[in-house]
C-alpha cells in the first residue's frame, strides 16, 4: 500500500473506533425506587412492562402496606434481577398471576353451585392466594371452598354476609302506605340516628317506608295540617343515606352544600318522582295555604316551578353552582301542571330541621 493510501485509510479507521466508542453504553443507572408516592400511571406503566417482559414467570403487583414500596412476584427467581432493574421490589412466590387467575376463574364457573355461606372469593396477591370466604364453619361452604383442590387457595372464615347497598337520593320515590311520595333531603340526629325528611302529608298516617332499593325503615314523626312536613327513620343496613339530589334526565346528580334561602325572585329547581327536575322562581314567603277539608298550612314558599301527584315530600333546591347547591325546603302542593304550568309551595327545610333537631347531609 502507498503511503497516500495508507494516510487516507487512517482517518477512516479512526473514525470507525470513535463511532464503536459512542455506541458502546456506558453503565445503566439503576432506576428510581417505587412506591406509593409515584404516580398511578407511571405504577401502571411499570406493572405493564413487566408483565409483557415476564410472561408465565410475572405474579401480580401491589404496594406493600407496611412499607410503601412497589413489589412485583416473580416465580423464577433468576428473573428477579429484571425486577428491581425497573425500580420495583421483587418477590419470589410460588404461583404465577396465570395460574390464580385460572383458580378464581375455575371457581366462577361453579359460582352458581356455592351455598349462600360461601360470601366471595378473590386473588389476594400479596399472599400468593385464592381466598375463598365462608361463613363461620358453614360445613357446606367449607367443602365446597376445599373441592377446588389447590394448593393456592386459602379459606377465610367470615362473620357477616355481604349484602348489596343503594343510596337514598333527593327526589327520588319512597313508597308510604299504598301511596308514593318522594324523598326530600336525607338529615341526622346528634347522636348519628339517620333520617329522610319529607312532606308530612306523606308520613301521616303512614308506618313502614321502601325506596328505590328496598326497604328504608319506618315513619317516626308527622306534622300535617298546620306544617307539612314528616320523618322517616332509616333502618336499613343496606340504604346509604347521601347529599346527593337528582336531576333525572337533565343532568347529574347535584350536592347539598347547606341551606342557605333563596331571595324573592331567585331560580329554585325541584326534584321529584313524577316529573323529575323541574325549576322556577320564588315568588313568596311565608304564604297560607289551604288545601280544604280543614287542611291549612302557615310558612310555606311560593314558587312558578310545576310539581304534579308524586313529586310530593321532594327536594326543592338553589339553582346549581358547579354542581352544587343549597337546600330549600320539601315540595308540598300546588295547582296546575307540568304540561300547562303551575304554581308550587314549599316546606321551608329549616323549620323541619330546628323542629325535629337534625342536620343536614352536606358535601
Amino acid at each position: 500500500m502507498s503511503r497516500r493510501t495508507l494516510s487516507s485509510a487512517l482517518p477512516l479507521i479512526c473514525a470507525a473506533v470513535t463511532a464503536a466508542a459512542l455506541a458502546t453504553p456506558a453503565s445503566a443507572a439503576p432506576a428510581s425506587a417505587l412506591d406509593a408516592s409515584a404516580s398511578p400511571s407511571t405504577l401502571a406503566a411499570t406493572e405493564q412492562s413487566l408483565r409483557d417482559r415476564l410472561g408465565g414467570a410475572y405474579a401480580h403487583s401491589w404496594l406493600d402496606t407496611a412499607t410503601g414500596k412497589f413489589v412485583v412476584g416473580v416465580t423464577d427467581a433468576a428473573r428477579a434481577s429484571e425486577v428491581r432493574a425497573s425500580g420495583a421490589q421483587a418477590k419470589v412466590v410460588a404461583h404465577s398471576a396465570a395460574a390464580l387467575d385460572a383458580v378464581q376463574s375455575t371457581l366462577d364457573q361453579r359460582a352458581r353451585s356455592a351455598p349462600d355461606s360461601v360470601t366471595g372469593w378473590y386473588v389476594d396477591a400479596p399472599a400468593n392466594q385464592v381466598v375463598v370466604s365462608v361463613l363461620g364453619n358453614d360445613a357446606a361452604g367449607l367443602a365446597w371452598a376445599r373441592s377446588a383442590n389447590h394448593g393456592a387457595v386459602r379459606i377465610d372464615h367470615a362473620t357477616e354476609a355481604p349484602r348489596p347497598l343503594w343510596s337514598i337520593i333527593g327526589g327520588q320515590a319512597i313508597y308510604l302506605g299504598g301511596g308514593r311520595c318522594s324523598v326530600g333531603f336525607n338529615a341526622r340526629s346528634s347522636s348519628g340516628a339517620r333520617y329522610v325528611i319529607t312532606a308530612g302529608h306523606c308520613t301521616k298516617g303512614a308506618s313502614s317506608v321502601s325506596g328505590t332499593g328496598g326497604s328504608i325503615g319506618s315513619v317516626a314523626a308527622s306534622s300535617f295540617p298546620t306544617n307539612d312536613y314528616g320523618l322517616i327513620r332509616v333502618t336499613s343496613g343496606t340504604a346509604l343515606s347521601t347529599a346527593l339530589v337528582d336531576r333525572y334526565s337533565s343532568g347529574s346528580d347535584v350536592t347539598v352544600a347547606g341551606s342557605t334561602v333563596t331571595t324573592i325572585g331567585g331560580t329554585v329547581c325541584r326534584s321529584g318522582s313524577t316529573t323529575g327536575w323541574r325549576c322556577g322562581s320564588v315568588q313568596a314567603y311565608n304564604q297560607t295555604v289551604n288545601y280544604g277539608g280543614g287542611n291549612v298550612v302557615y310558612g310555606l314558599t311560593r314558587t312558578s316551578a310545576c310539581a304534579e301527584p308524586g313529586d310530593s315530600g321532594g327536594s326543592f333546591v338553589s339553582a346549581p353552582s358547579s354542581g352544587r347547591v343549597q337546600a330549600q325546603g320539601m315540595t308540598s302542593g300546588g295547582s296546575g301542571n307540568c304540561s300547562s304550568g303551575g304554581t308550587t309551595f314549599f316546606q321551608p327545610v329549616r323549620e323541619a330541621l330546628s323542629a325535629y333537631g337534625l342536620t343536614l347531609y352536606t358535601g
